[in-house]
């Protein structure tokens, strides 16, 4: 028993010491491949298709304020306010959810980030427990400046599309940075199932998705990073 408790004590050292690593060396240093990649390229494989992702990493300051505006108001409206999970939000997926409406998960674009970059697809409790761990670490690490950085450059922006300047290629034969409000939005409004909808010449759905993604954006203003969050 003490040799099983010393290995996992050793075990759970080595864990908090690469994880805080980790995070702290891709504070500076860009992300060039993440597990979701990985298990696409896998799934190409196996379904015979020719494995394939077009990725192209990019500086915040290269990628319009109108697609960090568009996510937002997508995705997670309170990201600036929040310190990492919106409880507001999940308390409303899980009434959604319970009522038996089309399933909503409720995460930040923080915990998207964490989950993204970090660890794996599914939902056990063991992700959505590291998950959480993840978030806090960015969060204090990082910061939302740094978060917003990754996840436009690492999100899945369409069938092995990765990011937001091969998105902007790919959808609108432009440069991130040079994304208006309507198309900042056509990519935000296809982020909760990219391999299925199209940015351009969208279906009446995601037409509809654009249009509120649009308004809701009015509201936004301009982004302040460096405001601090609320606890």
């Amino acid at each position: 028993m003490k040799k099983i408790l010393r290995w996992f004590w050793k075990a759970m050292l080595w864990f908090f010491g690469l994880s805080i690593a980790s995070v702290i060396l891709f504070k500076w240093v860009p992300i060039p491949f993440t597990p979701l990649m990985a298990v696409r390229f896998v799934e190409f494989k196996i379904n015979g298709n020719d494995a394939y992702f077009n990725h192209k990493w990019v500086p915040l300051e290269e990628i319009s304020p109108n697609l960090q505006k568009a996510v937002i108001a997508s995705e997670d409206g309170n990201f600036l306010k929040h310190s990492g999970f919106d409880f507001k939000a999940m308390q409303k997926a899980f009434k959604n959810n319970s009522k038996g409406r089309r399933l909503k998960g409720g995460s930040t674009i923080s915990q998207q980030t964490a989950k993204n970059v970090f660890l794996w697809q599914g939902r056990s409790y063991l992700r959505k427990g590291l998950e959480a761990y993840f978030t806090v670490l960015i969060e204090l690490i990082w910061g939302k400046e740094r978060i917003m950085e990754v996840y436009l450059n690492s999100i899945e922006m369409g069938n092995g599309i990765y990011g937001a300047e091969e998105a902007s290629r790919v959808w609108y034969n432009k440069k991130a940075a040079d994304l208006t409000p309507n198309e900042a939005a056509g990519i935000a409004a296809i982020l909760p199932n990219p391999r299925k909808f199209k940015a351009s010449n969208s279906s009446a759905y995601i037409e509809r998705r654009k249009q509120k993604i649009v308004r809701v954006m009015r509201y936004i203003g301009s982004i302040d990073y460096d405001k601090k969050t609320d606890k």
